[in-house]
C-alpha cells in the first residue's frame, strides 16, 4: 500500500533514532498508534509531530510504549489453554526439565497463567518448569514483576481466572481495591527479561514457545523470518503455539508438524536444523 511521505519520514526517524523496527509492522497499525499520540499531544500533521519527537525525549518514550503490543489476559482463549495443558503434561512424562519461552508476554499474565497451570495439574511437574518471559516494553515488564493487576469496568479478571477451579490458591483478590496479586510461588517459576523479538539475540533450547497474537500486527514480508527465529529456538520435537487467527507461512510448513491445527499448536520436526542446542539459562 502507498504511504504518506510525511508518515514515512516519521517512521524512518522512529526506526533510526528510537530503535523500534517500524519496517516490520503493518503500516495501518503504526498509523493508528502514531495518530493516537498526535491527538493526545495536539499535533495536526505528521511533520508537526516529528518536530515534537525530535525536541522531546519523553514523547519518544511515550510513542515507543504506544507502539508496543500489550493486549493480553489470563488464560486467553481457554480452549488453547486446554491444549497447552496437554502439551505440558506430555513434556512432563519425558523431560526432567521443561524450558518454556513466553515471547512478547506483555504485562506477564500469559507466563503467570503457564505457572498457575503447572501448579494446578497433577500431571505436570511444576518443579521441572522454567519459564522465560520476554517483551520489548520495559513498563509492561515492570507491571509483570509487580504481579498486581487491577480490574476495570471492561475487564473481569475473575472471569479470566475461572479457567482454574480454585484460582484463589494462586492469586490474592482484594475486592475493595479490585486488585489481584499473583502469589510468590507462581512468580518463582518465571524470569522476566527485555527482548526485541525482531532484532534481539537468538535464543535456543526451549521445549515450548508461545508467541500469540503478535503476527497479526507484523507485515507479511517479515512474518516468515520471525517464525524461523522462533523455530530455531525450539529443541527438535519442541512445541510452538501461535494465535488462533495466525498461520504458518507455506514455505515454513515443512519445518513444523501440526499437533492441533484448530488451536495452532505445532511441533518442530525432529530433524529440523539437525543441530545440538544448549539449555537456556534462567535466574
Amino acid at each position: 500500500m502507498s504511504i504518506d511521505p510525511a508518515l514515512a519520514a516519521l517512521l524512518e526517524y522512529v526506526e533510526a533514532e528510537l530503535g523500534f523496527v517500524t519496517s516490520h509492522y503493518n503500516t495501518s497499525y503504526l498509523d493508528r498508534r502514531v495518530s493516537s499520540r498526535m491527538r493526545r499531544t495536539g499535533c495536526d500533521t505528521y511533520e508537526e509531530y516529528l518536530e515534537l519527537l525530535q525536541a522531546d525525549p519523553e514523547e519518544g518514550t511515550a510513542l515507543l510504549e504506544s507502539l508496543s503490543i500489550n493486549v493480553t489476559g489470563f488464560f486467553r482463549n481457554p480452549d488453547v489453554w486446554a491444549g497447552i495443558r496437554d502439551v505440558l503434561a506430555t513434556l512432563s512424562e519425558t523431560n526432567e526439565t521443561i524450558h518454556v519461552w513466553s515471547a512478547a508476554c506483555a504485562d506477564g499474565r500469559e507466563p503467570y497463567s503457564l505457572s498457575m497451570l503447572a501448579h494446578d495439574d497433577d500431571a505436570i511437574d511444576e518443579s521441572a518448569i522454567h519459564i522465560l518471559a520476554t517483551d520489548i516494553s520495559e513498563p509492561a515488564l515492570e507491571t509483570a514483576r509487580e504481579r498486581t493487576y487491577t480490574e476495570s469496568r471492561t475487564v473481569d479478571l475473575g472471569d479470566q481466572l475461572d479457567f482454574l477451579e480454585s484460582y484463589e490458591e494462586y492469586v490474592d483478590h482484594d475486592p475493595e481495591t479490585r486488585t489481584y496479586r499473583v502469589a510468590r510461588s507462581v512468580a518463582n517459576l518465571v524470569t522476566f527479561e527485555r527482548h526485541d523479538l525482531i532484532s534481539g539475540e537468538l535464543k535456543s533450547g526451549f521445549d515450548l514457545v508461545i508467541c500469540r497474537n503478535l503476527f497479526i500486527y507484523i507485515d507479511n514480508e517479515y512474518k516468515q523470518s520471525i517464525l524461523e527465529t522462533l523455530g530455531r529456538s525450539l529443541r527438535p520435537n519442541g512445541y510452538l503455539v501461535i494465535g488462533k487467527a495466525e498461520t504458518i507461512p507455506p514455505k515454513l510448513k515443512s519445518a513444523f508438524e501440526v499437533e492441533d491445527g484448530r488451536l495452532r499448536i505445532y511441533r518442530r520436526g525432529a530433524d529440523s536444523g539437525n543441530q545440538e542446542v544448549e539449555s537456556p539459562s534462567h535466574k
